[in-house]
């Protein structure tokens, strides 16, 4: 039995347990008690992913899938604020306007961004501050994939990736017209949303439209801007000019509006399908730091895929992606003046052939290669900003395979990339008083060769219990930024200098597993340890950059070590009725010499309950985040702890052939303040995430 999204919706409507539609961008985990693949007992039940295809008792590479109404649930404005509670995900927080996921202690360049299996092809991983530019209102499903799995697409995610599905382009006819329509208002930010999709086929080609606006002002937060934060050690000063121009009330450039509108459409034959799906995304939001500023991000994407099943031999499919994204943003001064301009032209393409049983074996082979040109312009002065003109080239092989004998289960990964980074050699860095000769970088090609591979094991113990390891060593190639940056970044308070000596970073990774997938009681634990070579790190040193008085951050690598455990336990009473979710999770990465990484989570415990009867649901959650005062020696802290209450409320009547929900979210109902300790620290002493709020709306689906 094979269950996508649209087959976890249509259940959904059946037992008229339409859940509420969350898209405010808070911290919560509203646990998803009756979502049908969680509940069935069925032990063969298998999820289709785009990234891999396991069923629920493999736990070879801990892959979670959010679909149907967990999707729901969680969903946020961006894509960390909807993944910030996984089991060993976090977030930073640039207001509401830009989050990005933090796996396990990692984040940027270590944690990819997929649509659809392709690259976003963005510039979000370069720093917190730039949003990722994919959609979330109208996604069916996310998925965060590491291990093996994550190999098919990418070498550098040694801390996973996140692959966010939209269906613009349906492999299956539609069987009739469908559609959603979603409509939503949130007190603490005077938020209004709204958003739909629409399927339906005209003979053999079927198509997609999906749409979705959500305007946001300055939201509220509870006391002070720096509030339990005290002045600021190291010359820090948040905001500038100390307490005399601290905020209260609404939180100012913490604004966010985006708006998004896609189609696809596909050809469905006998043998596979051919389609293509355009997209256009506009997002408008705020910098909340004490200087101000705000972003006008906007992104064209184009993507094509065809796939052919049974295509020759021994193979069951052979399938040809390709992306087009043309993206770009404009940043803007405090005073409302267009300050710089960033530009990224990624074409990615991937040939993937899928091979039948072989020896209990199954698994896919194939080829990748990804252009970029990344722009970066001071519109003052017309010279670059930041980081030079750089075009960098990946092309990779990979191959995958996953085999079961028994009661035993293994799985196994290879991947090769070459990876060049070629910046503009005509670059002329202009020198900074507080800045050495000796650590300016030099704008020289440079050329990567990167080997990774993975292998796993699973033991199942008796029906439904298991227990396994995996080992995975990931190499990335350094980033554009941290080879050749040099400048001033006024969302990190920052002179950036990057590093052009710098060498592959190498990843060891060994995870031991157990889990529980049957029956009432279910659950899973992990302990891990990932040890790094060559760990890149920006490095805070005792030097000011004279212009702007901001912190000089050197790029440098070091050995590192990144341990942690997670564990959640669930309880349900029946398929459909009362459940509940305990978890915790915690890492922390450290210098081998001594000293803590940066930007580290800090652990958290939670708990969730939730009861549906008839037609109404109701859920709450409590997660109580210590604090985090392990930190790098020049991260100014603790970062404090704070309790985090949700609870959320929806009725669904079906009328006709609509079903119809009302729901309402209450967020942070204990209006605490709370800071990311993930977030840098320009943003972090400076702005606490949104107070108590609000939500109601209505989703009509058919």
């Amino acid at each position: 039995m094979k269950m996508n999204s649209r087959s976890l919706v249509a259940k959904r409507n059946a037992f008229g347990l339409l859940k509420s539609v969350s898209l405010t961008t808070t911290l919560t985990v509203s646990f998803s008690v009756i979502a049908y693949a969680q509940s069935s007992s069925n032990p063969n039940l298998q999820i289709e992913a785009t990234g891999s295809q396991e069923s629920n008792l493999s736990i070879l590479t801990p892959t979670k899938i959010l679909q149907g109404n967990e999707l729901l649930d969680k969903l946020g404005t961006t894509l960390g604020a909807t993944l910030g509670n996984e089991l060993g995900v976090s977030a930073t927080g640039y207001g509401v306007g830009s989050s990005r996921p933090v796996i396990r202690g990692l984040e940027g360049a270590r944690v990819q961004i997929l649509q659809n299996g392709l690259s976003v092809g963005d510039v979000s991983s370069i720093s917190a501050d730039h949003a990722v530019a994919t959609p979330l209102q109208n996604a069916q499903q996310i998925e965060i994939l590491r291990g093996a799995a994550a190999l098919k697409y990418g070498s550098g995610s040694s801390g996973g990736l996140v692959n966010v599905v939209n269906e613009r382009i349906h492999t299956t006819l539609p069987e009739q017209l469908s559609g959603v329509a979603n409509t939503s208002y949130e007190t603490v930010n005077n938020g209004r949303a709204a958003s739909g999709v629409l399927e339906g086929s005209v003979g053999s080609i079927a198509l997609h439209l999906d749409t979705a606006i959500n305007n946001a002002q300055n939201y509220r937060f509870p006391g002070s801007s720096t509030q339990s934060q005290g002045e600021p050690a190291a010359g820090w000063s948040v905001p500038p000019g100390g307490a005399d121009n601290n905020y209260t009330g609404k939180l100012p450039n913490s604004f966010n509006n985006q708006n998004n509108l896609g189609f696809g459409a596909s050809y469905i034959g006998k043998s596979g399908y051919t389609g293509i799906s355009i997209e256009r995304l506009n997002n408008n939001y705020g910098i909340p730091t004490p200087e101000g500023g705000a972003i006008n991000q906007s992104q064209n994407r184009y993507d094509f895929q065809h796939e052919t099943r049974d295509p020759f031999g021994n193979f069951s499919a052979i399938k040809f992606s390709a992306a087009n994204s043309n993206y770009n943003h404009t940043e803007f001064g405090p005073d409302g003046v267009a300050a710089a301009l960033w530009k990224n032209i990624a074409n990615e393409a991937r040939l993937d052939l899928s091979h039948k049983n072989f020896m209990g074996w199954k698994g896919n082979i194939g080829a990748q290669v990804t252009r970029a040109s990344l722009e970066a312009t001071d519109l003052a002065s017309g010279s670059y900003a930041i980081v030079p003109s750089t075009k960098t080239n990946s092309n990779a092989l990979y191959w995958i395979e996953e085999g079961r004998w028994g009661a035993l289960q293994a799985n196994v990964g290879l991947r090769y990339d070459n990876v060049s980074q070629n910046p503009n050699t005509a670059t002329i860095y202009e020198p900074n008083a507080t800045t050495p000769a000796s650590i300016t970088p030099t704008a020289e090609n440079r050329n990567f060769n990167l080997m990774s591979y993975s292998a796993g094991g699973l033991w199942n113990l008796v029906h439904g219990y298991g227990l396994g390891a995996a080992y995975t060593v990931s190499q990335r190639a350094p980033s554009a930024q941290e080879l050749y940056a040099y400048g001033v970044h006024e969302a990190t308070a920052t002179f950036v200098v990057g590093n052009s000596n710098l060498s592959k970073e190498t990843s060891h990774n060994l995870e031991l597993t157990a889990q529980k997938v049957l029956g009432k009681v279910r659950g899973k634990a992990s302990v891990y340890v990932n040890k790094f070579n060559n760990y890149i790190y920006g490095n805070y040193i005792n030097a000011r950059a004279v212009e702007e008085n901001f912190s000089v951050v050197v790029t440098q690598q070091a050995a590192a070590t990144i341990k942690g455990a997670e564990a959640e336990l669930t309880y349900n009473w029946n398929q459909f009725g009362s459940g509940a979710r305990l978890f915790a999770d915690a890492s922390q990465g450290t210098f081998d010499t001594g000293g803590n990484l940066p930007l580290q989570p800090a652990p958290r415990v939670g708990l969730q309950l939730a009861q549906q009867k008839d037609k109404w649901l109701a859920n709450a959650s409590y997660t109580y985040s210590f604090e985090q005062n392990r930190l790098a020696s020049w991260e100014v802290g603790p970062t404090p702890s704070y309790n985090l209450l949700n609870a959320g409320l929806s009725y669904t009547e079906k009328i006709n052939k609509i079903s119809w929900t009302g729901y309402l979210n209450l967020r942070n109902l204990l209006n605490e303040q709370i800071r990311f300790a993930t977030t840098p620290m320009a943003v972090r002493l400076y702005a606490p995430q949104p107070g108590r709020s609000l939500m109601v709306g209505v989703r009509a689906t058919f």
